[in-house]
């Protein structure tokens, strides 16, 4: 069965972006590309959340990827753009089916909404965060509240030249 994977960069006070999306604080070393390089290798689909997609979007990087299947969860949208990109309005039954499908591993991108039903509804497996050593004091969280506590295993856990720490757990 295809493992569903969620994480990113994050600061050492949970949050994935400033309150104005920019993520201009994220550090870049050798180890994260070769983490992220060795990770994109493993996958062929990627969930995201309205917001991700939007974001994406603005930045020129929401219209797909070759290779690699795209689905973005929303409500509210009508319709999605690019090359292999589909609109989906129940995240958890398209977890449950693409986890059924024959494929490589799923990346869910941002959105601690999104990420939320995901755990709760039991179809995490893995946790992959790179933590940065700073504080932002505020902005988008990578986690947000849940109903029911979240057990992890330590998989691996490397430090970077630049001081961030990468880290990969297993659901348990």
């Amino acid at each position: 069965m295809r493992k569903l994977i969620y994480g990113g960069a994050n600061t050492l006070d949970n949050y994935i972006a400033s309150q104005d999306d920019s993520v201009d604080w994220i550090l870049q070393s050798k180890e994260a590309n070769d983490f992220l390089k060795q990770m994109w290798q493993s996958l062929d689909t990627i969930i995201m959340g309205r917001r991700t997609y939007e974001i994406a979007t603005r930045s020129g990087h929401g219209g797909g990827q070759a290779g690699i299947k795209t689905y973005v969860c929303s409500r509210t949208l009508k319709e999605v753009k690019g090359k292999n990109v589909e609109l989906a309005s129940d995240a958890v039954a398209l977890a449950k089916r693409l986890k059924a499908e024959e494929g490589k591993d799923i990346c869910v991108m941002g959105g601690a909404q999104l990420a939320k039903s995901l755990f709760e509804a039991g179809l995490i497996d893995e946790v992959g965060v790179n933590i940065h050593p700073l504080l932002l004091g505020s902005g988008i969280p990578l986690f947000a509240a849940m109903e029911t506590r979240i057990n992890l295993e330590l998989l691996e856990c490397k430090q970077s030249k630049n001081g961030c720490v990468i880290l990969r757990y297993r659901v348990i």
